[in-house]
């Protein structure tokens, strides 16, 4: 075996091995999300596989047996105090004998272990999460709690209203701009290029309060609008919008370009009939970037939405989520998942543009 085909093999084990590692959380919180909020309380989402688990098969009353847990208590061969027996031990024969409850009036469970799978899944999770009625949770003491829905609906639209157009706009614009400084010569072409190139480099935290402090002025008034986070999502992906389109525009044939000037086109056309059916593959990649990149921003929506529960994305809703009920990790879960599954399907559809070429199928007929 040649040497270049062992590294061919030992990258893509590689690459396997890094994408099962990264598959591991994902795969936890799918199935995570199906389970009860008792089931997940009390094991790990693994526990769908087959494992051995402690199974009561008999219980014992103490006081029947005249055990005294004041004292240490013989049972089964074994000495043991109370405190050992809470924590549980083990018997000659591979049983396990465990204290359940307290001294006055708890009880003796035999265990032993046994194979078992738990595929005790449900959807409520998922209901109570979208549907933003209320619902009852029947606890083991038989109390009942009424538990509001979390209404993730109409958060995903929200979400959906915010990340289309400020995808969409900044990608427009950038593509006319990297035509123009790629492709036209004007005065300050370089210096403005430059100027692009260099906001590059503006931390995005410290353009929100001046931001924030001219949308509040009386006579803009933008403050808690869709129209405030386009455009400021427009402003924050511009400059590498402006620059990604431009190093792959200015890479054309100018062979091309200039056989359609010839012909009598004018730049609008030759953007329109040439450059944008050949960059399909740069602005399917900024826009898979800005689009996650929008979808799960969480202090831009903050601070230009505001706490509008109707106005509230889906990044804002789960964090409301962990700040009402933290331990609901049934719902966490769910909630979370929701919140993948649209940039998941961004990604897959748009994912074959990275590996098409550039000029594919340019100089057909």
């Amino acid at each position: 075996m040649s040497g270049q085909r062992q590294r061919a093999i030992l990258v893509n084990i590689s690459l396997a091995l890094l994408v099962l590692v990264w598959m591991i959380p994902v795969v936890g919180l799918f199935i995570s999300s199906f389970r009860d909020r008792f089931d997940l309380q009390t094991s790990g989402w693994w526990s769908i596989f087959p494992h051995r688990e402690w199974v009561v098969v008999e219980e014992i009353d103490p006081r029947e047996e005249g055990l005294d847990a004041t004292a240490p208590m013989e049972i089964f061969g074994v000495t043991a105090t109370f405190e050992e027996m809470r924590e549980g031990i083990e018997t000659q024969d591979g049983m396990r004998v465990q204290w359940i409850g307290n001294r006055r009036i708890g009880r003796i469970e035999v265990q032993e272990r046994e194979w078992t799978v738990n595929w005790d899944f449900t959807l409520e999770n998922y209901r109570q999460v979208l549907q933003g009625k209320e619902f009852e949770i029947t606890h083991a003491d038989g109390t009942i709690e009424v538990i509001p829905g979390d209404d993730f609906w109409g958060a995903l639209f929200n979400s959906l209203a915010v990340a289309i157009p400020a995808t969409v706009i900044p990608i427009l614009i950038a593509a006319f701009a990297a035509y123009g400084f790629a492709w036209m010569n004007f005065p300050g072409r370089r210096f403005f290029f430059i100027v692009v190139v260099a906001l590059l480099v503006v931390p995005l935290q410290i353009a929100l309060v001046p931001i924030l402090k001219f949308y509040a002025d009386p006579r803009i008034d933008l403050n808690g609008t869709y129209l405030a986070i386009w455009l400021a999502h427009t402003g924050f992906g511009l400059s590498l919008a402006t620059y990604l389109l431009f190093n792959y525009i200015s890479t054309f044939p100018r062979e091309t370009l200039e056989s359609a000037f010839i012909d009598g086109a004018s730049h609008f056309k030759v953007f329109t009939s040439l450059i944008l059916p050949l960059s399909v593959p740069a602005l399917a990649s900024f826009a898979i970037f800005q689009f996650l990149w929008v979808w799960n921003d969480y202090l831009v929506a903050l601070i230009f939405l505001g706490s509008d529960p109707n106005f509230q994305v889906v990044t804002m809703r789960l964090a409301e989520i962990v700040g009402d009920r933290g331990q609901d990790w049934h719902l966490l879960t769910a909630g979370a998942f929701v919140t993948m599954l649209l940039p998941l399907t961004v990604f897959f559809v748009l994912q074959r543009f990275f590996v098409r070429g550039m000029m594919a199928g340019s100089v057909k007929g």
